[in-house]
């Protein structure tokens, strides 16, 4: 399955993803990052880790405003374009 970083304070969706069955990780550096195919933040402070810059493998999704049931169908979405 696949591996999703999701910021720590995002703990709805962490749990959303793992009942999915997704490998989830905390996000805590631009390290946590790297080997993840999809990345989920808050958006609360745009770009503050970088990562929408910086994670040319994987897509980031930015939460804000999103429910945990709405971003794991756009992460369930943008991991199906890239298969």
């Amino acid at each position: 399955m696949s591996r999703v970083g999701v910021e720590e304070s995002l703990t709805d969706v962490k749990s959303a993803l793992q009942e999915k069955g997704y490998d989830v990780v905390d996000l805590h550096s631009m390290n946590d990052a790297q080997n993840c195919d999809c990345c989920v933040v808050t958006g609360q402070d745009q770009n503050v880790m970088g990562m929408t810059s910086d994670v040319p493998d994987a897509s980031v999704i930015q939460a804000k405003g999103m429910t945990a049931q709405d971003v794991l169908q756009e992460v369930e979405e943008r991991l199906d374009r890239t298969s």
